[in-house]
C-alpha cells in the first residue's frame, strides 16, 4: 500500500514540460496580432484597386519625378527639399521605393499604405496589452486569454473605423501611416523603457531606440511635435512617475523623469520650426489679419468636438469640409463646440480621482490635434478626416480599458453572459465599422467618384466643385466644367484657381477677350499665380505677340526659375527671333532641371545642325535617349545623324530599335532601307522600301529608293513603275 501510494503521489504531481506551455501559449497568443493584420488588410481591401487623385496625389506622385530612385541628387532633393508644404524624406523613401518596384502603378502605392496601416494596427494591439496588463489578474488562462482578447479588440476599434479611411485610401497620405507607426513605436519601446532600472544599459539603450523612433517619425511627418507632451502625460497616468500635481515635478526624486524628455522636446522644437518654414514656403498659411485670433479658437473648439463626434457617430463622412469664406466665431457650430469641450474638460477634471484613465484620454487627445486645430491654419478644411488618425486612438483606448474594467470587476469567469453579451456587441460593433470602412474606402476609386461624393456631402464646398470642374475639364466635358467652376466661383469669388481654369475654357471656346479677364482676375487676386501667368503667356504666342509672350515667361522666371517648361518655351521663342545664343541657353537650362529633357535636347540638336556641327547634335539626340529610352523621334533623328556622319551600324542599330517599337513607322522603313543598300544589302533594303510604300503609298522618295534597288537587283518592269510613281509624287508637290 505505501508502494502505492507513493506511486500515485508521484503521479498526481507530474506536469507538461514548461518550455510545451510556454510554446503552446505563444502561439495563441501570436495568433491574435496577426488576425489583427489579416483584419485590417481586408477591410482595406478595395484600396488597392482605387487609382491617383487630384487631390495632392498628381503633384506628389505622378508629375513629380524627383523621388523616382535613389541616385544622390534624388535624396539629396527629398532631404533638402519641402514640397507643397511638408518636409517629408523618410515618406519620399517609401514612394522612391514603391516606384522601383511597380513603377507608377497606384497598387503598388496603395498596398504599403494598408500594409502600414495594418502594422500599426498590431503595434496599438501590443500597446493595449502593456497597458491593460494590470488591469487584469494574471492566475488563470482564462483572465489572461481575456486580456488578450480586449486588447485585440482595442486595435481593431481603431483600425477599422471609418475615419482612418482617409490617411490609408489617399496615396499622398502615406505620410500619415509611416509617422504614425515610428510614433506607435516609440510609446511602445517607452512603455518597455520605464519598467528598466534607470542606471542600467538596458535601460540606455531602450530609451535610446525610443528617441531614434520619435526622430524617424518626425523625418516622415511633423505630426508627433506634440508627442513628448503625450509621454509626460502617460508618466502621470498610468505609469505614476510623475505626480499629478506639476509644482512636485522638479522635486529630487521626479526632475530625472523631465530631464529623461529633453532629447524628445530638442527634436520636436526643431522639426516645428521647419514645419512652419515648409508651410511659409508653400504660402499655405493664413495671416492673422486675413484669419483673426478668435475664429482660430472657434476653429478648435469645432475641431475637438468634431473627431469626438465623428468618433461616435461616424457618418457623411467627407474628403473636406471646407473653411467657410465668411467665418463667424458666433455661429451656434463653434459655439455649441466651445460648451460642450469646456464642459467635458471640467467634468472630467472633476472626476480626475475617480476617473484618471478619462482625463489622461481627453489630454492626450487634444495634445496630439493641438497642431491641426487651426492656431497655425493652413489649407483649405476646417477639420479633416486624417487629423484623426492618431488624435483618436485614445478613445479606442479607453473603450478597451472599459471592457477590462467590466471583466475585472465582474469576473470572467463568473459571468458567461456577461463575456457573451459584450463579445457580442463588440463583434456588432467591429463589424459595422468594418462596413463603413470597406465603403469610404471605394470613396477614393478616382477624382471624379472622389468629388462627387464631396459636393454630395458638402454642397457648398468651392474647392470640391472647382476640383470635380477639373476633372470634366481633362475630359472634355466642357459645359459640366465651366458648370462647377462657376459654381465654386459663386461660392468663393476670390478662388484665383477658379478665375484661372474658366478662363482657360472661355480661350478654347473662342471667347478669348473673357477668358484673359479671368486670367488677369486670377493674377490680381494672387500676384505670384505661375498658371494664370502661363496661360496667358500662351494666349499672346496665338496672337503672335512675341515681345508680350517674353515678358510674361520673363515674370515666371521670378517667381520659379526652376521651370524647365518655361526655359524651354523661351528657348522657342529666341529661336524664332533669331537668337540662336539665347534661344540655346534657355533649352540647356530645361536640359539640366527636367533630368536631361529629351524635346530641349532635340532642340539643342536642331540648333547645333543648323551650325552644321552633326557631332554636337547626335551627342544632345544621345542625351535625350538616357531619360525618354522609349522616344522613336528621338532615336530617328539620332538614326538619320549617325548615317549622315557615315556610322551606318550604328544608325541602322537606332533604326531597328524605333522599327521594334512603332513597326507603322514609315519613315524608320525607309531611312533603315537606305543604311542597308549603303551597306550593300539590296535584298534587305528592298524589303523595308516597300513597307514603306506599302505604310504610306504617298511617300515619293521611298518610291524613288524602291526604283533604285530594284534597277540594282535587275528587276527594271517594276523599278521604272515606282520611278513614275515618285515622279508623278514629286511634280504634285512641287506644284503644291
Amino acid at each position: 500500500m505505501k508502494s502505492n501510494s507513493r506511486t500515485n503521489n508521484k503521479k498526481s504531481s507530474k506536469r507538461p514540460p514548461t518550455r510545451n506551455l510556454r510554446a503552446g501559449r505563444t502561439w495563441v497568443e501570436w495568433l491574435f496580432p496577426t488576425l489583427v493584420a489579416v483584419v485590417t488588410c481586408a477591410t482595406f481591401f478595395p484600396a488597392l484597386s482605387n487609382d491617383f487623385v487630384n487631390w495632392d496625389d498628381e503633384l506628389t506622385l505622378v508629375t513629380n519625378a524627383r523621388y523616382r530612385g535613389f541616385s544622390w541628387s534624388e535624396l539629396k532633393w527629398m532631404f533638402t527639399t519641402v514640397h507643397m508644404g511638408h518636409y517629408q524624406p523618410l515618406s519620399w523613401l517609401s514612394f522612391a521605393l514603391d516606384y522601383s518596384l511597380w513603377g507608377l502603378v497606384p497598387l503598388g502605392f496603395h498596398l504599403t499604405n494598408i500594409l502600414l496601416h495594418s502594422i500599426n494596427a498590431v503595434l496599438v494591439y501590443f500597446i493595449a496589452l502593456r497597458l491593460f496588463d494590470s488591469n487584469l489578474p494574471k492566475t488563470t488562462t482564462d483572465n489572461r486569454l481575456a486580456l488578450i482578447a480586449i486588447s485585440c479588440f482595442t486595435a481593431l476599434l481603431f483600425s477599422l473605423h471609418p475615419l482612418r479611411a482617409e490617411s490609408v485610401a489617399w496615396a499622398t497620405q502615406r505620410r500619415d501611416v509611416l509617422s504614425a507607426c515610428f510614433l506607435l513605436s516609440t510609446i511602445l519601446i517607452y512603455l518597455t523603457t520605464v519598467g528598466k532600472p534607470m542606471a542600467s544599459g538596458a535601460y540606455k539603450r531602450w530609451m535610446a531606440g525610443a528617441i531614434a523612433a520619435f526622430a524617424a517619425s518626425l523625418f516622415a511627418k511633423a505630426a508627433g511635435i506634440t508627442f513628448p507632451v503625450v509621454l509626460l502625460v502617460l508618466d502621470i497616468y498610468p505609469l505614476g512617475r510623475l505626480s499629478g500635481f506639476p509644482r512636485k515635478w522638479f522635486d529630487r526624486d521626479q526632475r530625472w523623469v523631465l530631464w529623461e524628455k529633453a532629447p524628445f522636446f530638442l527634436l520636436a522644437v526643431i522639426f516645428g520650426i521647419i514645419a512652419l518654414f515648409a508651410q511659409h514656403d508653400a504660402s499655405a498659411l493664413k495671416a492673422i489679419e486675413r484669419y483673426g485670433i478668435a475664429s482660430r479658437i472657434a476653429q478648435g473648439f469645432y475641431g475637438v468636438g468634431f473627431y469626438l463626434g465623428k468618433t461616435v457617430i461616424p457618418t457623411n463622412l467627407s474628403p473636406l469640409y471646407e473653411l467657410p469664406v465668411q467665418h463667424n466665431a458666433l455661429d451656434w457650430p463653434f459655439v455649441v463646440s466651445g460648451l460642450a469641450v469646456i464642459g467635458i474638460s471640467f467634468g472630467l477634471f472633476h472626476l480626475r480621482y475617480r476617473w484618471p484613465a478619462g482625463l489622461a484620454s481627453w489630454v492626450i487627445y487634444i495634445v496630439i490635434l493641438f497642431p491641426v486645430l487651426g492656431i497655425a491654419q493652413s489649407g483649405p478644411q476646417l477639420v479633416a478626416d486624417r487629423y484623426s488618425y492618431l488624435s483618436c486612438l485614445p478613445w479606442a483606448l479607453l473603450a478597451g480599458s472599459a471592457v477590462s474594467y467590466v471583466w475585472r470587476r465582474y469576473g470572467f469567469d463568473q459571468t458567461p453572459g456577461l463575456f457573451a453579451a459584450s463579445f457580442g456587441v463588440g463583434l456588432v460593433t467591429l463589424g459595422g465599422l468594418g462596413v463603413l470602412t470597406w465603403v469610404q474606402v471605394q470613396i477614393w476609386h478616382d477624382s471624379e467618384k472622389l468629388w462627387r461624393h464631396t459636393v454630395a456631402v458638402r454642397p457648398d464646398s468651392a474647392t470640391a466643385h472647382y476640383n470635380l470642374g477639373v476633372v470634366f475639364s481633362q475630359r472634355g466635358a466642357i459645359d459640366a466644367a465651366e458648370r462647377h467652376y462657376k459654381k465654386s466661383l459663386e461660392l468663393n469669388p476670390v478662388a484665383p484657381d477658379a478665375h484661372n481654369n474658366l478662363g482657360l475654357l472661355l480661350v478654347r471656346r473662342g471667347e478669348v477677350d473673357e477668358g484673359v479677364r479671368h486670367y488677369e482676375e486670377a493674377l490680381r487676386l494672387n500676384p505670384r499665380h505661375k498658371k494664370a501667368y502661363l496661360n496667358l503667356a500662351n494666349v499672346a504666342l496665338l496672337q503672335e505677340d512675341l515681345i508680350r509672350a517674353l515678358d510674361i515667361y520673363q515674370q515666371v522666371l521670378r517667381i520659379d526659375p526652376a521651370d524647365a517648361d518655361v526655359h524651354y518655351n523661351l528657348g522657342m521663342i529666341y529661336a524664332k527671333q533669331g537668337d540662336r545664343e539665347s534661344s540655346a541657353r534657355h533649352y540647356r537650362e530645361a536640359a539640366r532641371i527636367n533630368r536631361g529633357d529629351a524635346d530641349a535636347q532635340i532642340q539643342l540638336a536642331e540648333l547645333a545642325l543648323a551650325r552644321r556641327d552633326i557631332n554636337g547634335a547626335i551627342a544632345h539626340l544621345q542625351e535625350g535617349l538616357k531619360v525618354s529610352t522609349a522616344a522613336s523621334e528621338v532615336r530617328f533623328k539620332l538614326g538619320t545623324l549617325l548615317a549622315l556622319s557615315g556610322q551606318l551600324g550604328a544608325a541602322a542599330e537606332q533604326f531597328e530599335i524605333v522599327l521594334r517599337s512603332k513597326p507603322e513607322f514609315a519613315q524608320a522603313h525607309h531611312s533603315l532601307g537606305r543604311v542597308r543598300a549603303a551597306q550593300g544589302d539590296l535584298n534587305q533594303a528592298t524589303v523595308h522600301f516597300r513597307e514603306a510604300v506599302r505604310l504610306q503609298p504617298e511617300f515619293a522618295a521611298a518610291h524613288e529608293s524602291l526604283a533604285m534597288a530594284l534597277a540594282e537587283l535587275g528587276n527594271q518592269e517594276e523599278a521604272s513603275k515606282h520611278q513614275k510613281i515618285a515622279s508623278r509624287l514629286f511634280n504634285s508637290q512641287a506644284k503644291n
